[in-house]
């Protein structure tokens, strides 16, 4: 796989095209154990809601082969602009690669994922990520 995709993107710079752009989709590709029990971002205040396709299956955590066709399920425009999120920015920038190879995008890597990268103690979620970042998010 090339490393072809429009690039990472600020959680910031994220929410702000999310906000203005009509046509941007904020894709999940966290796992569904992920979006249960650590969160998920929320888009109800800017009309929108989150796509959820796992780019790896849970528990084993293998290659989601079907991920652009469940992508295409989505009914997400090829021409959009396509933010991925992860839980760090490694899992979404793979999807954003093969969903650019597939014809979407422009489609990019949010970079710091919904939890962030894990602080010296190996903990996650309290010094990045889109819940730190104040970002909207919800809880099963």
């Amino acid at each position: 796989m090339s490393e072809n995709y429009a690039g990472d993107v600020s959680l910031t710079e994220t929410w702000s095209v999310l906000s203005k752009d009509a046509k941007a989709v904020l894709i999940d590709v966290r796992s569904g154990a992920e979006w249960s029990f650590v969160g998920v971002p929320d888009l109800a205040t800017i009309g929108k809601e989150c796509r959820f396709v796992a780019w790896k299956d849970y528990p084993g955590m293998a290659l989601n082969t079907r991920f652009v066709d469940d992508v295409a399920a989505c009914n997400v425009p090829k021409d959009a602009a396509l933010f991925m999120l992860c839980r760090s920015g490694v899992r979404s920038k793979a999807a954003a690669v093969a969903l650019t190879a597939s014809g979407y995008g422009p489609c990019y890597n949010v970079a710091g994922g919904f939890e962030g990268d894990a602080d010296a103690d190996k903990h996650r979620g309290l010094t990045g990520g889109w819940k730190v970042a104040g970002l909207p998010w919800l809880q099963s």
